[in-house]
């Protein structure tokens, strides 16, 4: 696990990654219920900031390609399948982590307002690694770290549009609301919007499972660009 315990202290030591994971996500908390979405507003956000934070961890993972520290874990005696799952096992873990204490937070701010924290907490950690293995996948499909960086920062707000974490689906022409259901992010507003209104865990099985399945497809397309 040297590489796992590696990837964290690469990650926490840098101020800006400190304030990125702690005081943004952390502000969102206190944002209060607003118009349509039955969850606090804030809540909404955080699954973009989420997908922020995803996008910055798998950045560094592109850094690693292109100053060819993959091909150094390719001569050394490290499988790159350890360099991967280590590094993936170490942002999932600060993303889930994160995703507790949001939760837990804004259990205390908003009280009953939120209904079933335990569920919330299984949605936005589900989203956590879709949001990771996303990001991997997208930069996997760039050599250019700048292009890759720029262009995922307006994919990810738009992807939360068309996917009803800002506006519900049902205000959209029928054309989007299908092609809705290809976004990942659709299904963080299902398990959301399911929670906020009762269901219980298997009325959140589709949502889960549907993300899950998003986080295998991403990390396999993610990982078959290793050495270029």
């Amino acid at each position: 696990m040297t590489i796992f315990r590696f990837v964290l202290k690469r990650f926490l030591r840098r101020p800006a990654n400190i304030i990125l994971v702690t005081l943004v996500p952390m502000a969102v908390v206190f944002i209060p219920v607003s118009g349509w979405f039955p969850l606090p507003m804030g809540f909404q956000y955080f699954g973009m900031a989420l997908m922020f934070i995803a996008a910055r961890m798998a950045a560094i993972v592109m850094e690693d390609r292109i100053k060819g520290t993959l091909l150094r874990v390719g001569l050394a005696p490290v499988r790159h399948s350890q360099y991967l799952w280590q590094n993936l096992g170490a942002y999932a873990l600060i993303l889930v982590g994160l995703s507790g204490i949001i939760v837990t937070m804004g259990t205390a701010v908003h009280g009953s307002m939120l209904a079933a924290p335990g569920l919330l907490f299984l949605v936005f950690s589900c989203f956590s690694i879709t949001s990771l293995g996303f990001s991997l996948a997208w930069y996997s499909l760039f050599r250019n770290r700048e292009g890759a960086v720029a262009t995922i920062t307006g994919v990810i707000p738009l992807m939360m549009m068309l996917g009803g974490m800002i506006w519900p689906v049902q205000a959209m022409p029928a054309l989007f609301r299908r092609l809705a259901m290809l976004l990942p992010t659709y299904w963080l507003a299902e398990g959301l919007l399911s929670t906020a209104h009762g269901a219980g865990l298997m009325g959140l099985a589709t949502p889960l499972v549907v993300m899950l399945l998003y986080s295998a497809a991403f990390v396999l397309l993610g990982s078959m660009r290793r050495l270029t």
